[in-house]
């Protein structure tokens, strides 16, 4: 492999031209909130015409970008169903953040991405979306993750929303030459090099793999200025092998699996053992504590996040039952409650990478008032299980 200045047009150093096998790669790295960016991607994809466009998108986030309007199409129901509000969570969170950002630079995040794909389909060129699934590359980042850390992650996602520290012309000017949503993760890779493996090393193999693969000889890939170098180097590897490897989103470890069973398996025994032993009325006693436990810290949850009357009602009936099992939380069942009771409206998910920058906007949103609901009764219901926990052990002991 072999990587030169291209002879035919005069491109600026963003634009790296490697020679592979048969092929010839012009790897375009581009800042996702600029103006310049999107303008020197249209420039090189009209004046090159190549067999295939390759774009550090996947389906989710190419639709999200070209279908900006169409938030009735997301079921926030199903959403809920498959226990994936965590990650739409982040995914607002890291869009707020661009948004924020491209509001102060005058483009919004992606516009040289979208760019890319219209030109394309201006000149009726092959589109290859070659990053990996967004939904993927978060789970396997928080899997990958050390249980002490992960408060970090989440803090540094939390605080990039808040940050309204001014920004002076030179930092301006810095920004827009740089993959801003790179230049995040790389920050948060400094603290957590496992964190960054996946963010950053796993997607520079998962493009270069897939702009390899794409049809024709003559391949203009359009990636984040944060990847070049990396996509450069993993172009000259062969990682075919290690697609479906690191495509996968890990299983839960056996040993959360069984601690999960564990702690309830040992509230119930144990309850069952003091009724044995000291009593039915003692026994009685010790399942109201688990009710109340549970159930009024899950309760006043759902009461601080402004929920529906029937979702704080729900908060209280299901922690008791939801905490003797892993299978599935209270602050899902609350947040599918609080979904039927006061459903977003459309305008308030157009809105909602706005309102997720502001304290008031979490709770003026419906949406993130959803958010809010799932998170606080999560909180109350772990809260609940540990002092009801904690109570009936020292009975038994007893």
């Amino acid at each position: 492999m072999t990587s030169h200045s291209f002879p035919a047009h005069e491109y600026p150093d963003d634009v790296v031209v490697v020679k592979h096998d048969n092929k010839t790669i012009l790897l375009t790295g581009t800042a996702h909130i600029s103006q310049q960016s999107a303008d020197l991607v249209q420039k090189v994809i009209s004046q090159e015409k190549p067999d295939t466009v390759c774009i550090e998108l996947d389906e989710k986030r190419y639709e999200a970008l070209s279908k900006r309007q169409r938030w009735e199409s997301l079921d926030l129901k199903q959403v809920i169903r498959n226990k994936q509000l965590s990650t739409l969570l982040v995914n607002l969170i890291l869009s707020s953040y661009q948004r924020k950002l491209g509001g102060k630079l005058g483009i919004m995040p992606g516009t040289e991405l979208l760019t890319a794909a219209n030109t394309a389909k201006e000149f009726n060129l092959d589109i290859s979306l070659c990053d990996r699934d967004v939904r993927v590359t978060l789970r396997r980042a928080w899997y990958a993750t050390s249980f002490f850390k992960k408060g970090y992650l989440v803090a540094s996602l939390l605080a990039s929303l808040f940050d309204d520290t001014e920004m002076s012309e030179e930092k301006l000017a810095d920004l827009r030459k740089q993959d801003v949503l790179s230049e995040l993760m790389n920050e948060v890779g400094k603290a957590m090099p496992e964190a960054k493996q996946v963010l950053i090393d796993e997607r520079d193999i998962f493009m270069a793999e897939k702009i390899k693969t794409a049809p024709g000889s003559r391949i203009v890939a359009v990636v984040g200025a944060g990847h070049v170098e990396g996509i450069k180097k993993r172009l000259d590897e062969n990682n075919y092998d290690r697609l479906e490897e690191i495509s996968t989103i890990p299983p839960i470890r056996p040993y959360w699996k069984i601690i999960g069973w564990a702690i309830p398996a040992a509230i119930l025994l144990s309850i069952g053992y003091i009724g044995m032993d000291k009593g039915i009325t003692a026994a009685w006693s010790n399942l109201l504590y688990w009710i109340l436990a549970n159930g009024i810290p899950t309760a006043i949850g759902a009461l601080l996040a402004w929920g529906h009357p029937a979702t704080i009602l729900t908060g209280f009936a299901a922690a008791p039952i939801t905490s003797l099992t892993p299978v599935i939380g209270a602050g899902y069942v609350t947040a599918f409650v609080q979904v039927m009771k006061q459903p977003p409206k459309v305008k308030e998910f157009e809105s909602v990478v706005d309102d997720i920058a502001s304290f008031r906007g979490w709770w003026s949103n419906k949406l993130l008032r959803v958010f809010l609901v799932f998170f606080l009764t999560g909180l109350g219901s772990g809260l609940g299980t540990w002092m009801g926990g904690y109570r009936i052990m020292q009975n038994l002991l007893n």
